[in-house]
């Protein structure tokens, strides 16, 4: 069963992975790329994970937003539901939510390799994926890919290989603390996450600051044992 740490009142307090839990959720879909040979959800989850982008900004990212040349992707879109449901591209809605951030080296190598399956993916489907306003991350019908897919990914891959239940947000939740823990400043992380209100920065700082003290009392407890 997957593993389930909070009760419903505490869930959003928890709703991020430790750096540990991180590395079982990315080792659980490297198992599953292998298993269904696709770069893809790698990718995706990679992408989240490393850069704390909302999923609306993740979704409308085309190549030429990535500059593999500056390791860098620029976020200035967003992806949203027009008339009759449509899904539509927009700019985004505050001019902190425009921003560009720096990429790591492994997850710029993933995005390379994303970018090759999918062009020999895609063309067995009838795409050509070569052109700089290719999304990165389209359905089967190289169209938008719904919001609702990553989480019904995410869910299989908790099942399948018995994670910590997170939410596709709690891997913003997750890089926002996991920056904070490495040593980067509230100021730095609200820029790179695009939080428009550095409240917002503190308030994730503030719930992981408290699951970080219980969790602390409660293995001392455990390791003395009376």
């Amino acid at each position: 069963m997957p593993k389930k740490f909070a009760a419903v009142g505490e869930e959003k307090e928890l709703n991020f992975y430790s750096k540990d839990e991180l590395q079982q959720f990315f080792e659980g879909v490297q198992k599953d790329a292998d298993r269904i040979h696709s770069m893809k959800w790698l990718a995706l989850f990679r992408v989240l994970a490393f850069t704390g982008m909302r999923k609306v900004e993740l979704l409308s990212l085309t190549w030429n937003d990535i500059d593999f040349s500056n390791e860098t992707v620029s976020i200035n879109k967003t992806l949203s539901r027009g008339l009759n449901n449509r899904l539509l591209v927009q700019t985004p809605k505050t001019s902190a939510s425009r921003r560009t951030i720096v990429l790591d080296k492994v997850t710029l190598s993933i995005l390379k390799e994303w970018r090759k399956h999918q062009a020999m993916d895609y063309l067995k489907l009838g795409f050509n994926t070569m052109n700089s306003t290719q999304l990165i991350f389209p359905n089967t019908k190289n169209e938008y890919m719904s919001p609702t897919k990553p989480g019904q990914k995410l869910t299989s891959l908790i099942k399948e290989y018995d994670l910590k239940t997170i939410s596709i947000h709690g891997f913003r939740h997750t890089h926002v603390s996991l920056l904070l823990e490495s040593g980067a400043t509230i100021k730095a992380v609200q820029e790179r996450v695009g939080h428009s209100d550095i409240q917002t920065t503190m308030n994730i700082y503030a719930k992981v600051t408290k699951h970080a003290k219980e969790k602390t009392a409660e293995e001392f407890a455990q390791y003395v044992n009376f």
